[in-house]
């Protein structure tokens, strides 16, 4: 079964941008950086795969955050998350990142929202 948390609260702390939810209620146990990302149109998020013993957790990195992560994929910063007593980075964000910006731009698949949120978010100057 597959888990889901939202990685709210973004800080940039020693050229590294920190990634936290606002609370963890579940434990997940220990978790693995998947290097993969998909795309969450109907919550406006990015989702970055981890891997726990049992099941894929999906780390969603909503709209809300998206300055913090264009500024740490611009200055090519480390991104971790801090999820209960873990910290893990989050390996190849930023290549999944550049990947899925080029196909939501200019691509109705994703819907005429993601697509506007993303090019205001990363890809205007």
């Amino acid at each position: 079964m597959n888990k889901r948390i939202e990685l709210t609260k973004a800080n940039i702390n020693n050229k590294t941008l920190v990634l936290e939810p606002e609370s963890t209620h579940s434990e997940f146990g220990e978790l693995k950086a998947k290097g993969q990302m998909l795309v969450d149109s109907d919550h406006l998020a990015f989702i970055y795969i981890l891997d726990s013993s049992d099941a894929f957790v999906y780390a969603s990195l909503p709209h809300s955050i998206w300055s913090e992560l264009r500024t740490a994929k611009e200055d090519n910063l480390p991104v971790i998350a801090k999820i209960g007593d873990q910290e893990l980075e989050l390996v190849e964000l930023s290549d999944e990142l550049t990947y899925l910006l080029g196909n939501i731009k200019d691509n109705a698949n994703y819907g005429e929202e993601m697509e506007n949120k993303v090019v205001e978010a990363f890809l205007l100057t």
